[in-house]
């Protein structure tokens, strides 16, 4: 998650220690709750995250019992839901969501997408749209920056072709995925190699066999899938001045400029544009940004309630419980190298937040490789690759909440068509039990 290389603020010293799986039981009263209700409905779209993450928010709160006053465990919840990487991650989906309104009113999906289907063949749509993603994440260093900028693109293209809309919006999260696990400027990348002790450019070559044959797999399918894609519906004549929207995003994020001034510079173009073409005037403007702050309401709301949970889970000793149990029996470079990747596996799940995964055990990850004599440059690798997946498929995390915001559809129902980070895993859980790369491996 490309959004701060910081470590996270100071928080409550964490209290006495319950049962490990007490500890950890909330993130699965949250799991068990969305996703029973949601088969009950036969309709994950009918069940809103946010209410299952009241409860399993409540449940937290409940099992705290080495903390006597309400207000003390509102005032825990509250230091993780106010953390201040949970506040930028929010600042974002508000930008978001005005840049995404904001565009959408002056015809800039349309531009794009029509532009984008006089360009690409037809049945190299999808191949196209990811390879894009993968250019540009790893570009910009950010998974959230490609996110914002191509899957209004991808909706708009998925409407036009009659593409299932969670299908196109898998394509670009992978593809953003790609950059994020990769790019030298990630911060996973920067959390990963610092934790280690090694260079970026050592990272990149020993990640790079695993991330390069995933992307070209997935590539191939994505062909083998367009082929059956029936012809793109003709389009009209390219409004091009609809394109600079999307285009200065995805410029001024190849520039390096931070994420927040991107989107902010995104809307102030667009009101520009809307201006001079008459989309609409200035209050027309104002209204087209409140309505695409208040389409990310949702996401604000569980990304609160989703902070302040876990705050909870890593008071009560469930991070701790995930490290001693994960550790105590390691067998050789296989087994320390497995036992890394699902340390960092685990904590991601607890945090939702990839950096802070591998900043959280980044230190045992480098104590254990010290004492088997691993490789560190597979040992970051490691650490980023299997972050980026469990990053890359939980809904609650925050690309999958930005993506399925700005798609409209659930985020569980994009889950199913993430091919690239489910191949990035296989090929990295392969890589561990095969011992490869040899150069990297201790063999």
């Amino acid at each position: 998650m490309a959004i701060n290389t910081e470590k996270t603020d100071p928080r409550l010293p964490s209290g006495p220690r319950m049962n490990g799986w007490l500890a950890l039981s909330p993130l699965l009263v949250f799991l068990l709750v969305y996703l029973v209700s949601s088969i009950v409905a036969r309709d994950f779209y009918k069940v809103p995250v946010a209410a299952a993450f009241i409860i399993a928010s409540a449940w937290a709160m409940l099992i705290t019992r080495s903390v006597d006053k309400t207000d003390t465990k509102i005032s825990i919840f509250s230091e993780g839901a106010g953390n201040r990487n949970v506040l930028l991650m929010i600042w974002i989906f508000v930008l978001a969501g005005a840049f995404a309104s904001t565009a959408r009113d002056i015809g800039a999906i349309d531009a794009t997408v029509n532009a984008t289907l006089h360009i690409l063949p037809g049945r190299l749509v999808f191949a196209g749209l990811f390879l894009s993603a993968c250019f540009i994440s790893m570009a910009i260093g950010t998974s959230v920056g490609t996110i914002v900028a191509l899957v209004p693109i991808a909706t708009g293209i998925a409407q036009e072709t009659g593409v299932g809309v969670p299908l196109m919006t898998a394509v670009i999260i992978g593809g953003a995925f790609f950059g994020d696990n990769l790019s030298f400027i990630s911060d996973t990348t920067v959390a990963a190699t610092k934790s280690q002790g090694c260079s970026m450019q050592d990272k990149f070559r020993a990640n790079l066999w695993i991330a390069a044959p995933a992307a070209l797999l997935v590539t191939v399918l994505y062909v083998v899938i367009g082929w059956q894609v029936e012809a793109v519906p003709e389009t009209g004549a390219v409004n091009w001045i609809g394109l600079v929207p999307y285009l200065l995003v995805i410029g001024l994020a190849l520039a390096g400029v931070n994420v927040v001034t991107v989107l902010a510079v995104g809307i102030g173009v667009n009101g520009v544009i809307g201006w001079c073409t008459g989309a609409y005037d200035w209050v027309g403007w104002m209204t087209s940004i409140g309505g695409g702050i208040s389409s990310m309401g949702e996401l604000i709301i569980v990304s609160l309630l989703a902070g302040g949970m876990l705050e909870l889970i890593r008071y009560n000793g469930g991070l701790d419980f995930i490290i001693r149990g994960l550790t105590r029996r390691i067998r050789g470079k296989r087994g320390a190298e497995l036992s890394i990747a699902a340390l960092v596996s685990l904590v991601n799940f607890c945090t939702a937040n990839n950096t802070i995964a591998i900043i959280t055990v980044g230190s045992l990850a480098r104590d254990i490789s010290e004492r088997y004599r691993l490789d560190p440059r597979k040992v970051a690798s490691i650490l980023d690759t299997f972050s980026c997946l469990v990053q890359g498929i939980i809904p609650y995390g925050a690309q999958m909440l930005m993506a399925s915001g700005l798609a409209g559809v659930s985020a569980v129902s994009i889950t199913g068509y993430l091919y690239y980070p489910f191949a990035l895993g296989l090929l990295a859980l392969f890589s561990i039990l095969l011992r490869l790369p040899r150069k990297y491996s201790g063999v």
